[in-house]
């Protein structure tokens, strides 16, 4: 008999392993799978924020970050050769549901909704200050509005002046988010 089945012969979350535990519960509810890896000292893809419902670990250099439909993250690509950074990259997404229109996005399975994308170390740095900037007030990145990280890219594609999120900004989003 295997392992992983109840006597009943229906397999369930608390009889499984982790891996397929979140196999079981991607059949009631999409996960979305990030990618994440490290090699010492010429690549690093990272989370800057987000929570993820469960972390898998492939080996020493990669892993995967699991996140519930509706999750807000960002992740960090950052490359390097024997003379320096050759490529910067940031991208706040969110996790979908079956009825969004989600992108496709190298590394994120099944894909996400693209918030905001930027290139460059001029580009990540200035977005990087702001979060920074809302951290700062006590709010955590991963709740800000969805259209603030959008205007951060339209601001950041036209060259205009980025705007601040402010605490008034994020209670009248949540203040909003409550009626909805």
């Amino acid at each position: 008999m295997n392992r992983f089945v109840s006597p009943a012969g229906a397999a369930t979350a608390a009889s499984l392993p982790p891996s397929a535990a979140l196999a079981l519960h991607a059949n009631r509810a999409p996960l979305t799978r990030v990618a994440l890896a490290t090699i010492e000292p010429h690549f690093n893809l990272y989370l800057r924020f987000g929570e993820p419902a469960h972390t898998l670990r492939l080996d020493r250099w990669r892993r995967w970050a699991v996140f519930l439909p509706g999750a807000v993250l960002c992740r960090i690509r950052w490359q390097a050769n024997d003379y320096g950074t050759v490529r910067w990259q940031l991208m706040v997404m969110q996790a979908c549901t079956p009825l969004d229109a989600a992108q496709r996005i190298p590394g994120v399975q099944p894909g996400a909704r693209l918030l905001l994308h930027v290139e460059g170390h001029h580009s990540v740095r200035s977005v990087l200050q702001r979060m920074d900037a809302i951290e700062s007030l006590g709010i955590a990145p991963a709740a800000v509005s969805p259209a603030y990280w959008r205007t951060l890219a339209n601001r950041l594609a036209a060259r205009q002046p980025l705007p601040d999120y402010t605490a008034e900004r994020h209670a009248a989003w949540l203040a909003g988010r409550a009626l909805s």
